[in-house]
């Protein structure tokens, strides 16, 4: 008998909205993220405390375990990324990556490069023991909201407030193709496990699945009544876990291209959505400030690895003047709504209580490192532990605020730049197509022709 997924525990300790999670590899741990300006890491194990990482000036906005679970990425609208190490000591270090909101963050496979998106219009690698620049893919006019490693390292994939998504090439560093097929802003991306496809959360409320192999639309969901802000495919690949503003998450079945569960638990928008690395769990956050952590309760036989197909025609209708299939909630089958009902267990009581963890030690002169370590750690009057480490500037104010300003006036100067030529690509691609479809039409018309000859 197939059992539904189960709410198994949520997690209480932000005083924003969530804005991103994700599971520790070793499956000790779960991160989340808020607007509140800080990083939670929760642990599993009982009696052990969660910690509540401080260090970030604004609102983090996005969060990634690195594949060895041995560091996490946290990127923050204060236009920085920090390196912490997920454990009591709370030990970070800190870069400035980007000259506006870092929106996203993402670590390769082999765990040596870090990826991060940002308001400035721009996508930036970089090495990850090192902190060092590698390169910038610069393409987008808009914010990037998200951008993502493929499995295998060789494609990168972007989603702007430009309405388009790109697929870059890290080998040439060069965006291959784009999908400009989008009605709204794209809000997450994701690639499938065996990188033939990648998925994208919308503001127009639509969840698409991009075909890499033909370069066209596979599958269109229009099941959520709201802004889709996350997505995540569960490992096998055949599940997508969707979480909107319409304050539910779904579960679409790819395989038969149909909703499968929608989830109502959270109290307003649901901000966040992820599987863990085995598929067993899924957490999600919101609004409602919540960390809700899911037993997905699959069987074997539904998860078997497979790559998905275009949506069951019982299913679905034709998008005009188009060969893509698309399901909507009122021509495919309803997937089973699952309510929390019973109440889970609250793993933010006590002993759960948050251990406040000051930031950024490894970019701490020795002998200040050594003087913030005599520090002795002692609860607050909420009954928090609190730790009297800070953290020091990221860099000196020695700049003649001429130079200052000449420097700002420069790299506005090189936006626009970059803004025009990004346009004029855009033209030169549209042409190109354009130019491909006549020739296309000549050769088509040539053949019809010589038979009558």
């Amino acid at each position: 008998m197939k059992e539904d997924p189960t709410l198994e525990r949520h997690f209480k300790g932000h005083k924003d909205t969530v804005t991103c999670c994700h599971f520790n590899p070793n499956m000790k741990q779960l991160a989340s993220s808020g607007m509140d300006s800080t990083v939670m890491v929760w642990n599993f194990k009982p009696q052990m405390r969660a910690y509540r990482f401080l260090g970030h000036k604004d609102a983090v906005m996005s969060l990634k375990f690195s594949p060895s679970g041995h560091l996490l990425a946290s990127a923050s609208r204060d236009r920085t990324i920090r390196l912490w190490i997920p454990s009591v000591k709370g030990e970070s270090t800190v870069f400035k990556a980007h000259t506006n909101t870092v929106r996203c963050v993402d670590f390769s496979a082999d765990g040596q490069s870090l990826l991060s998106s940002s308001d400035d219009k721009t996508i930036k690698l970089w090495t990850v023991h090192r902190q060092k620049f590698q390169a910038s893919l610069n393409g987008h006019v808009n914010w990037v909201k998200t951008a993502k490693f493929a499995s295998d390292g060789r494609l990168v994939a972007s989603g702007s407030d430009d309405k388009s998504l790109k697929i870059w090439d890290l080998s040439s560093k060069e965006c291959i193709h784009t999908f400009f097929e989008h009605s709204g802003f794209i809000n997450d991306v994701e690639f499938h496990p065996n990188a033939t496809c990648v998925a994208s959360a919308n503001s127009d409320c639509s969840v698409k699945l991009w075909d890499l192999r033909m370069n066209k639309l596979l599958q269109h969901y229009q099941a959520h009544g709201s802004t889709v802000n996350s997505v995540s495919f569960h490992p096998s690949g055949n599940f997508l876990l969707t979480a909107s503003s319409d304050s539910t998450l779904k579960i679409m079945d790819l395989i038969e291209g149909r909703l499968f569960y929608t989830l109502h638990g959270h109290k307003g928008p649901a901000t966040a959505a992820a599987f863990s690395a085995t598929g067993e769990y899924f957490a999600s956050g919101g609004a409602d400030e919540q960390v809700m952590v899911w037993k997905t309760n699959f069987k074997g036989d539904e998860v078997a690895n497979a790559a998905p197909k275009p949506t069951k025609r019982e299913h679905i209708h034709k998008i005009k003047d188009s060969n893509v299939l698309k399901a909507d909630a009122s021509t495919f089958e309803q997937g089973k709504e699952v309510s929390v009902l019973a109440q889970p267990k609250d793993c933010s009581e006590p002993p759960s209580e948050p251990v406040n963890v000051g930031p950024a030690l490894f970019n701490l002169p020795s002998n200040q490192s050594n003087q913030i370590d005599r520090h002795t750690a002692g609860p607050d009057n909420d009954g928090i532990f609190t730790s009297n480490a800070t953290t020091t500037p990221l860099e000196p104010q020695s700049i003649p605020p001429q130079l200052a300003a000449t420097l700002e006036h420069m790299v506005g100067q090189l936006d626009v730049l970059t803004q025009t030529v990004s346009i004029l690509e855009q033209r030169l691609t549209m042409t190109e197509n354009k130019l491909k479809e006549c020739l296309d039409n000549q050769q088509m018309i040539s053949l019809q022709i010589k038979p009558n000859d």
